[in-house]
């Protein structure tokens, strides 16, 4: 009985696995790791859009220097990632190690990424050091990465759908017409401007038949 209990259990967890592989650097914390996106464990670094006020009261945007920051220092290395859990949507959130370092805990360390401690408080004390030191992000104001996320997830006239059941965003860019999900990366900052051409689709078919294709993140 024993036996097929700790079966049972073990089919019913999710299995943890460890990748290894060549980094491309996603935001301030994900990366690709030989293909497969991995969101860095314990640790929040402000969004890509994200802007943060020096010292003098400039805004500056701390968000996208961030990410040029940790491509600097991992695109193109070699990372070893142990698997910690699966989020929601089946991805990996894992520890990453380069040269035998902990990315997070060097991230967290050097003031460039909060320690996440809603998920863990492996990096409470690097976060309270760097804080003392005004490291890194500590000599800005920066809004928490998680109140930023909130804030854009309020609906305003141009990021609410008009019809509720027609929700899908259809976009134009640089990159084409590109239309968005809701679980999409860019979902919550992208605005539909309907006079440019832009538009809600009620269904991906829909939005395919139009000439959109699907965001990759």
């Amino acid at each position: 009985m024993f036996r097929i209990l700790s079966l049972m259990l073990c089919l019913s967890s999710p299995v943890l696995a460890d990748v290894e592989g060549t980094v491309r650097v996603v935001d301030g914390d994900t990366l690709d790791v030989s293909g497969q996106r991995v969101r860095l464990h314990g640790i929040d670094a402000p969004e890509t859009e994200q802007t943060c006020e020096d010292a003098q009261g400039r805004v500056w945007p701390c968000g996208a220097f961030v990410r040029e920051e940790v491509a600097r220092r991992y695109q193109g290395q070699r990372a070893t990632c142990r698997e910690v859990e699966q989020d929601r949507y089946g991805r990996s959130v894992a520890k990453c190690f380069v040269d035998g370092r902990d990315i997070g805990e060097a991230l967290v360390s050097d003031g460039w990424a909060r320690a996440y401690r809603e998920y863990s408080m492996d990096y409470d004390l690097a976060e309270k050091t760097a804080q003392v030191l005004g490291l890194g992000l500590w000599a800005s104001s920066m809004q928490e990465p998680s109140a930023y996320r909130a804030d854009q997830r309020v609906p305003t006239p141009d990021t609410a759908a008009p019809d509720a059941n027609c929700i899908i965003k259809g976009n134009i860019s640089g990159s084409g017409r590109i239309y968005h999900m809701p679980h999409n990366r860019d979902y919550a900052n992208t605005r539909i401007n309907e006079a440019s051409g832009e538009r809600w689709f009620c269904s991906e078919a829909e939005a395919r038949a139009a000439g959109w294709r699907a965001a990759r993140n």
